[in-house]
């Protein structure tokens, strides 16, 4: 089953229990998923429908932190449940630990020598990380590295 498929199976069973929480956000995914296919006119995979519900994760995370700063914990909580549906249907996070050794290996691999090489990097780990880890920290830490030498 295709994760847009297992997305919808997950919405009726959410219907069927009666958890409110759970199928409101199962609407929003397939609503977001719905709204690209639209708007590309084409049917999205699963490489495409991880990335929509990364950016949801992302946004969510950037919701909180500015619920967080106005005093807002309640609606941060609830940013952060949504969070914890989305992430049933990504693919497990990789351990710090995992990330920095697949970052020197690439790096070793590649023939990265400077920062003018972190495009040829990050083009690597995007195609092995992407949906397992925030790119954007993994970008901060290759930056950190080639820069050291």
């Amino acid at each position: 089953m295709t994760l847009k498929g297992q997305i919808h199976a997950d919405m009726k069973t959410a219907m069927k229990a009666g958890d409110k929480d759970r199928l409101k956000v199962v609407r929003l995914m397939l609503a977001a998923i719905q709204q690209i296919e639209v708007d590309q006119r084409t049917e999205l995979d699963d490489a495409a429908v991880l990335g929509v519900l990364n950016k949801m994760v992302k946004q969510r995370r950037d919701s909180i932190s500015q619920f967080r700063d106005g005093n807002r914990d309640d609606l941060a909580d609830i940013e952060l449940g949504e969070i914890d549906i989305i992430e049933n249907y990504l693919p497990e996070q990789m351990s710090d630990d995992e990330l920095d050794a697949m970052i020197e290996k690439t790096i070793s691999a590649t023939g990265a020598a400077s920062i003018r090489d972190m495009g040829k990097v990050m083009g690597a780990l995007k195609e092995i990380a992407e949906g397992r880890a925030d790119m954007a920290a993994v970008g901060a830490k290759v930056k950190s590295i080639l820069g050291q030498n």
